[in-house]
């Protein structure tokens, strides 16, 4: 039996929950205008009850309800300062002081305030009404609005809404997904207020038609209660209760309370007991759980305990205060105080506006009062302070900010969270707003190089200090224009054009340029693209002019400090460029043998390219200060050539398969492919994975050498020296020029992608002149199910300043390896274990190992505890081991020193 309930609609009648009644539907179809006609009088009978009952049926509509009007008339306008210094009150003579003025009341509509939700019973039992109150037995089920109520037995009066429910009480709803199971209780259904007795409860849960509980929101958390007390639509009181995120029965932590207070923004409680495993850990005097997914509270966050200890910080202890400003911004600042070194300060603000808007703001700095090792004084106290934003004025026009500044080199290579921090070397900070439309762009951009050359060694008994030796490079600032290819008319010509006005300045030990040097560089192009026969031929003519107000002293051997001159120079060169790609070579394995061994088809192409360049009038080089890419243009003659071959899997059959998971532009999130497809393997543990669609890429191999027919580059070489000009450095990042020669190394780039689990990437440049391998790169990343592992080589043999303590050599001379392997996840429960190692081969130069870690973690259902133990010896600091940990409760917080981003897994 199924009983609708609902307000009635005649006007002024009070007395709610009365039955629904269908309402008559005439169809115009029904009725026979040429019956009207024919005048008839059962005609026109039929027609005035035709009438009647459309006016009842539109009548009853609410918009044509009677609505309460106010009769108050508008208050009377008085004018003053007139012309006898008199005050004028006349109405009825006065004229409107502008159109719309009202001169007579306006009826006002007065809302509605009657509740007109929908009440719906049912029941698989007998059901009988006394009076005003239903009494409905076996599953009973009462919806009233976004609220269900079910139970064994119910009692409800639909007058006043009171309903009392025993047997198997269960209520769910709401905005934030509340679900409450109780043995009995008692409701008002208009109010939204109760009492429920033996309580299971849950906020944040929702169970779908899998049966398996899911989160509604970030903040989920369930509780038990001897009574809840409903004191509104989301308002609770909890006696005699638990709080806790984990599953219950048996959860893995629990909050123990007299009483809790859950609101539609946050549960809190006050004199509870932090129980895990249930035992009793932690007594907080006062303690808050967010319960709105869309709001965040303000607090002090969990401290940082003086447990873990390093050997050049000692214990460390902490705490953070959180700010949530509003939904858009919050700030966190906090201190740590180390007991060998001193006080710690740090801030971090964060914005997320509409679009692609943000700005991040960090900010850290160490007052240290020094540690002694092996009798020498170190302090490596300084300040770290970085910044990135963006704003979207249009789709076309925006400004960005990405910048950072450091005090000290030496107070990041200690301080830092991981290694790669630690010894980054290079820090660029730009701001730049730029309008791009068809085509076109117009940019205002300031930036900042700040690179370290030489780490500072401190005193000795026996040896002076040594400073620390910094390369700074500004542009302040720089006007940039620029076009991509526009044809011209329909001749088949592109041209395009790069053009720059820019103040520099140059900051190096014992050289600094003075004030800032003006530049104004413009560079056109024109270009011809064509095609037959499978070729691709694109040829290409350009002109440079760049002028400077101030130049460089030459010519100058190859150690010479620069020497600024303050004569300005004019540097103009011609461009011709010829790009040739030849049609694509291919090939089809699709035999059975093949698809035996690979499951798919192969297919082989290979790709060779051609490229002849040349650059003339660029014969005064060594004049040219150095800020940028564009000073290092050249003259040149050179021909490149290459091929590129790639093999392709291709499915034989079709089967199940997913799309390619394509990134989102995020300044957020890094790496998201990957993040993507970790998740994927961790909620599967592997099984029943589908393939990627469509064909993909096994092997990427492309080999590439240059051939200059100018040697020496116009004169722009220097012997013995390490020459960089645009050509050599847009060819390989590795510099290889000390002298003239018609040959440029071997670059190879192989790329193998045998499964979506594993890669490996292998890059060399080989000096065929000189028969070595001025750089060599080997990276592999495997991961499947719980284990994972990443093996990285680098080897870099080449010209370039390299200092090795504190002693000067020619040639960058390194040989290092990184190894990690794990096997865990941190989203799964069960025991993690990972070790990391990177080592120096090239011992002749400091110790073999730079750095190791061993991590352990074990994960319960909602909880998670981690424990790491590192060193680092990086030579110019001293020698650290710390222990760190992190204890992590699911949707509530971690507590520790062992940061996200610091850990191996």
């Amino acid at each position: 039996m199924r009983l609708t309930s609902n307000e009635p609609n005649e006007l002024g009648v009070k007395g709610p929950w009365q039955r629904r009644l269908p309402l008559a539907v005439v169809r115009w179809s029904d009725v026979r205008w040429s019956d009207v006609r024919r005048g008839s009088a059962g005609s026109a009978v039929s027609l005035v009850y035709l009438l009647i009952t459309i006016i009842s049926v539109g009548s009853s509509h609410p918009h044509l309800w009677g609505q309460q009007v106010t009769t108050q008339a508008p208050a009377q306008s008085f004018s003053s300062g007139g012309q006898d210094g008199g005050v004028s009150s006349s109405v009825d003579g006065m004229l409107p002081q502008a159109p719309g003025v009202d001169r007579y009341p306006m009826a006002e509509v007065i809302p509605d305030d009657r509740d007109m939700t929908t009440v719906t019973i049912e029941s698989d039992g007998p059901q009988s009404k006394t009076g005003t109150v239903y009494t409905v037995d076996e599953n009973v089920v009462i919806t009233y609005g976004d609220r269900v109520v079910r139970a064994d037995h119910v009692e409800f009066d639909t007058e006043t809404g009171e309903l009392t429910a025993t047997g198997h009480l269960r209520v769910t709803g709401g905005r934030n997904h509340e679900d409450i199971k109780a043995s009995h209780g008692t409701m008002n259904m208009k109010d939204q207020t109760g009492r429920f007795y033996d309580v299971d409860g849950s906020v944040g849960l929702k169970n779908p038609a899998s049966h398996a509980m899911v989160y509604a929101n970030s903040n989920p958390f369930l509780f038990t209660g001897r009574m809840v007390v409903r004191t509104g639509p989301e308002e609770y009181e909890i006696y005699d209760g638990t709080l806790t995120s984990c599953q219950l029965p048996n959860p893995d932590w629990m909050l123990y309370a007299g009483k809790f207070t859950v609101d539609s923004v946050k549960a809190k409680a006050q004199k509870s007991v932090f129980r895990l495993m249930n035992i009793p850990v932690l007594f907080l005097p006062y303690v808050t759980h967010p319960v709105d997914a869309e709001s965040r509270q303000s607090g002090v966050l969990i401290p940082e305990l003086p447990i873990t200890h390093s050997s050049t910080k000692g214990f460390v202890t902490g705490e953070q205060f959180y700010w949530a400003i509003n939904r858009s911004a919050d700030v966190t600042v906090g201190a740590q105080y180390y007991s060998l070194r001193g006080w710690e300060q740090s801030g971090m603000f964060r914005y997320r506006g509409l679009g692609n808007d943000f700005a991040k703001a960090r900010y850290s700095g160490l007052l240290d009062r020094g540690i002694t090792t092996n009798g020498v004084y170190l302090n490596q106290g300084g300040e770290d302070v970085t910044f990135s934003g963006r704003h979207d004025f249009s789709a076309q026009t925006r400004i960005v900010g990405d910048a950072e500044y450091l005090s000290s080199f030496a107070y990041r290579e200690a301080f830092a969270e991981g290694f790669s921090l630690a010894v980054s070397s290079d820090i660029f900070s730009v701001f730049y707003g730029v309008h791009e439309a068809d085509g076109f762009s117009e940019s205002i951009r300031s930036d900042r190089y700040q690179g370290l050359k030489l780490s500072a060694v401190a005193a000795t008994p026996t040896t002076p200090a040594i400073p620390e030796e910094q390369v700074r490079i500004f542009h302040a600032p720089s006007l940039d224009f620029s076009g991509t290819e526009h044809e011209l008319g329909r001749s088949g010509l592109f041209w395009s054009f790069e053009a720059s006005q820019a103040g520099l300045s140059r900051v190096q030990p014992s050289f600094a340029t003075g004030g800032l040097t003006q530049r104004l560089d413009v560079h056109p192009e024109i270009a011809y693209p064509m095609s037959f026969g499978g070729w691709n031929i694109r040829a290409s003519a350009g002109l440079r002019e760049t002028v400077y107000n101030r130049s460089r002293h030459a010519p100058y051997g190859p150690n010479a400090l620069p020497v600024e001159l303050p004569s300005s120079l004019n540097r103009s060169d011609g461009e011709v460029e010829v790009e040739v790609r030849a049609p694509v070579v291919e090939r089809t394995f699709d035999s059975k043998k093949v698809e035996k061994m690979f499951g798919h088809d192969l297919r082989h192409t290979i790709e060779p390219e051609f490229t002849y360049r040349y650059v003339g009038g660029v014969n005064n080089f060594l004049n040219v200060l150095r800020f940028d890419d564009v000073d290092i243009a050249s003259d040149t003659n050179e021909l490149e050539y290459g091929v590129t071959q790639r093999l392709f899997l291709r499915p034989v059959k079709e089967k199940p398969c997913k799309e390619a998971v394509k990134s989102k532009t995020n300044p957020n999130l890094d790496n998201e492919i990957d993040q993507v497809q970790r998740q994927e393997d961790s909620s599967n543990n592997g099984k029943d994975r589908k393939p990627t669609c469509g064909s993909r890429e096994l092997i990427s191999w492309k080999i590439a050498q240059k051939h200059f027919f100018n040697e020496d580059f116009g004169g722009a070489v220097v012997n013995g020296a390490r020459n960089i000009f645009d050509t050599t450095l847009n060819f390989s990042g590795v510099a290889f020029l000390t002298e003239p020669r018609a040959i440029s190394p071997l670059i190879s780039r192989l790329r193998v992608r045998t499964s979506e689990h594993m890669d490996l990437e292998w890059d060399f440049d080989y000096d065929t002149g000189a028969k070595k391998f001025t750089s060599d790169n080997v990276f592999v990343d495997v991961h499947e199910n719980n284990i994972f592992a990443g093996l990285s080589y680098a080897r870099l043999n080449a010209p370039g300043r390299f200092y090795t303590e504190g002693v000067t050599s020619a040639v960058s001379d390194f040989d290092q390896l990184r190894v990690l392997l794990g096997y865990g996840s941190p989203t799964k429960p069960g025991l993690g274990v990972a070790g990391n190692i990177g080592m120096n081969l090239n011992t002749g130069s400091s110790a073999l190992v730079q750095y190791e870690a061993v991590q352990a973690s074990y994960n319960w259902n909602c909880c998670g505890f981690s424990v790491e133990v590192r060193k680092y010896e990086l030579g110019v600091t001293p020698s650290d081991t710390a222990e760190r940990f992190s204890f992590t409760l699911l949707n509530i917080g971690t507590a520790g020193n062992l940061r996200k981003t610091a850990s191996l897994f």
